[in-house]
């Protein structure tokens, strides 16, 4: 199902990315389940806004579940597709993929992995702004996947990405956000759609990041690699879901003393301190 097919939800709350509403915040990955049927119930109890795809699974054939069943069975899950150009370490790698994700899944989204280092699978900060720019040229909407750099967000943004995907903790860590000055001074900066990508492990983990103010969540292996998959992401989807209802509804801001729920004034317990 093309993005452009999705109905437009009522919610005006939604989340917007390049001028696009989508029902929700949670953006799911497709690898690592361990069968066809826990991927689909797992995408049905999550209804996603998004799912991950890799054009270099497909074009390997190695996929877990297995040749074109995998991509049959996508199709069905009537959920737009979000192309990633993961396992690419070169700007070049990267153009090629996107052209060929492009082609194959007539859609201009896509999501921007530039790795630098193959230990971290941190994104190679010195060419993404650059690959990022040239993609945009060619008419891709760009979701980077980067770190949480402020300066490396703002000149993503400055180069024309409408959103950027800063990681909490490295692809697969499951460690939650590991600096949470440095995420929430990006959220603080920069007024743009922001997805957490990489790193999540727990609910609450997804809920914190939405408490903070950003605007989605991107996961696979927490999901993918649970005891039950299903579970979780049901429970990250309600995570999300109540992350971003307590941002929006103004949560207190935390204090260093305590301070009374219930006043005192007027209590006998109050004249006697008071006399």
């Amino acid at each position: 199902m093309s993005i452009q097919e999705r109905p437009t939800p009522d919610d005006r709350d939604a989340l917007i990315l390049y001028g696009t509403r989508f029902p929700g915040r949670l953006l799911l990955g497709t690898a690592r389940y361990s069968s066809p049927r826990v991927l689909e119930e797992s995408v049905r109890a999550a209804r996603p806004a998004m799912l991950t795809v890799s054009l270099r699974r497909q074009a390997a054939g190695h996929n877990e579940i297995g040749g074109q069943a995998f991509w049959d069975l996508l199709a069905q899950l009537d959920t737009p597709f979000l192309p990633n150009t993961a396992g690419c370490h070169t700007p070049e790698e990267v153009y090629t993929t996107a052209m060929m994700a492009r082609e194959v899944f007539g859609t201009e989204w896509i999501k921007l992995e530039l790795i630098g280092d193959d230990y971290t699978l941190q994104p190679d900060t010195l060419n993404l702004v650059g690959t990022a720019e040239q993609l945009l040229r060619e008419g891709f909407k760009v979701l980077p996947y980067c770190t949480e750099d402020l300066v490396l967000c703002q000149r993503l943004v400055d180069v024309g990405c409408e959103a950027v995907m800063p990681w909490a903790a490295p692809i697969g860590t499951g460690k939650g956000a590991m600096n949470p000055y440095a995420l929430r001074l990006l959220r603080e900066r920069l007024d743009v759609p922001m997805i957490v990508d990489a790193g999540i492990g727990l609910p609450s983990h997804a809920c914190q990041v939405m408490e903070w103010g950003f605007d989605g969540v991107l996961l696979n292996t927490a999901v993918a690699q649970a005891d039950d998959p299903v579970a979780l992401a049901q429970a990250f989807a309600q995570a999300i879901a109540a992350g971003r209802l307590a941002h929006r509804g103004g949560a207190m801001v935390e204090r260093e003393s305590a301070e009374p729920s219930t006043p005192v004034i007027g209590t006998p317990f109050w004249h006697q301190a008071s006399g």
